[in-house]
């Protein structure tokens, strides 16, 4: 008899964590293992703004799937753009650009999620994310461009929109952008006798009345005020009317002249979840907290893409938040359970007790609430890299990490640009590829075809 076919979508968090785990638990001849990712490697992504303000090179935080020879899992270069449940085809979309139908006998779906837009004139065009490693390279290279075009300029007028960043979104993603970047700048126009220090303003503004609200009170207020006293311009309950390639409009109806708009709203869940018509909550599909799909013959779905009950709060309707620590901890319950399942053995709940929240905010100034625990300054950042440190996956990783930050540290910041894309302004589109997905129609159509993967 062939072996079952185990196949996983994603290498974030949730799904390298449950592939190991599968290869470690998986006997010799048990089932077969695949793995669909674009890259073959797993981005530590909260620490890509690090990565934008130069702290910290791409290749640190990017570890290699491939590097040890160990390993048994075939990796699928190419994303998943549909999922036919009735089939049992996942449908590949190589980087070749070819189509392809790969069956599966249990599928986990750890897709992720994309950044979170609306439908604001301009959004699309000339914002810019951090949600993918190509986004914070291009972000870096752009604004340390913006430095020396300001420099090159002679019209007043450039130079006051070249030298003004607007960054939207009070969450974690954003105020550490903002704080990174901001040092960033701060340090480099050093190097610009040119130009006015005062000329350079970065601005955060989001919706929310509360900047980093899951902080609490006196912490979100502790960032608040760290971001101020360095000079930046912090404004809530305000969003972005309209953006265009000189200047963005606030909803209070204030224009600020810049060439930099940072978007980092939010995250939903990749579009991947759609096509498989299945029920979602708040656009995350409805599992079990076993993190089955109800209804699905052997489809388990986790992290960002799942709204996982969280039963560690005790409340109705409760489900765990979209994070690295609960993706990583998913990952491992979801291979138990399908090891459970290939074993006709009973599943286990996932249940974890979120252990805070940690922001760097670069330099010495972090704030940190470890296990209840609200830290500031130093202390919370030693808890705020030591807790990113550790949760680095290999020691190679570990080790560039640490060699960076100490670098950086004695030597300072670098403004090297490398020229990345810089005459082909890039889209939120164009990073995210979120055109790329299925219609249903298109599903049934391609899953039809027969056209499969060759190992």
């Amino acid at each position: 008899m062939a072996r079952p076919k185990i196949l996983v979508v994603g290498a974030g968090f949730a799904g390298v964590g449950c592939v190991r785990r599968l290869e470690r638990g998986l006997t010799p001849n048990e089932a077969d293992l695949a793995l669909v990712t674009p890259f073959s490697y797993q981005l530590y992504l909260p620490l890509l703004p690090q990565v934008a303000s130069g702290i910290l090179t791409p290749q640190s935080i990017a570890v290699s799937l491939r590097r040890s020879r160990r390993h048994r899992t075939r990796i699928i270069p190419g994303g998943a753009i549909g999922v036919d449940t009735k089939a049992k085809v996942c449908v590949v979309r190589k980087i070749t650009g070819e189509l392809v139908n790969e069956p599966y006998d249990y599928i986990v779906l750890a897709p992720g999620s994309i950044t979170r837009t609306f439908d604001i004139p301009g959004l699309l065009e000339y914002a810019r994310g951090m949600k993918t490693l190509a986004e914070a390279a291009y972000v870096r290279d752009h604004v340390i461009s913006q430095l020396d075009l300001a420099d090159a300029s002679q019209d007043q007028a450039e130079r006051t929109s070249r030298l003004q960043f607007v960054v939207v979104g009070g969450g974690y993603a954003g105020t550490e952008t903002a704080a990174c970047l901001q040092r960033l700048t701060s340090a480099a126009v050093r190097r610009y006798p040119r130009l006015d220090p005062a000329l350079i303003k970065w601005h955060l503004i989001d919706i929310a009345p509360k900047l980093m609200p899951e902080l609490g009170d006196k912490l979100g207020r502790s960032a608040q005020q760290i971001l101020t006293e360095r000079g930046v311009e912090i404004s809530l309950g305000v969003s972005i009317d309209k953006a265009g390639p000189h200047e963005v409009t606030f909803t209070n109806g204030r224009v600020v002249p810049t060439r930099t708009l940072i978007w980092t709203a939010g995250v939903v869940a990749s579009p991947l979840v759609a096509t498989l018509g299945a029920e979602t909550v708040r656009g995350r599909l409805a599992v079990t907290a076993e993190m089955t799909l109800p209804g699905f013959d052997g489809v388990f779905a986790l992290g960002d893409a799942a709204a996982v009950p969280d039963l560690a709060k005790n409340e109705e309707g409760a489900v765990c938040p979209p994070t690295a620590q609960h993706a990583m901890r998913q990952g491992r319950k979801v291979a138990d359970n399908v090891l459970a399942t290939l074993r006709n053995q009973p599943l286990q709940p996932y249940t974890h007790k979120d252990l805070g929240l940690v922001v760097d905010l670069g330099g010495r100034d972090a704030v940190s609430k470890p296990l209840g625990i609200e830290l500031r300054g130093l202390p919370a950042q030693a808890v705020a890299r030591g807790y990113h440190w550790s949760a680095l996956r290999t020691n190679v990783a570990k080790a560039r990490v640490m060699t960076n930050w100490l670098l950086n540290a004695v030597a300072g910041d670098d403004f090297v640009r490398t020229g990345f894309q810089a005459r082909t302004p890039a889209t939120l589109r164009d990073f995210e590829y979120t055109d790329a997905y299925l219609t249903p129609e298109q599903l049934e159509e391609q899953a039809a075809t027969g056209i499969t993967g060759q190992d």
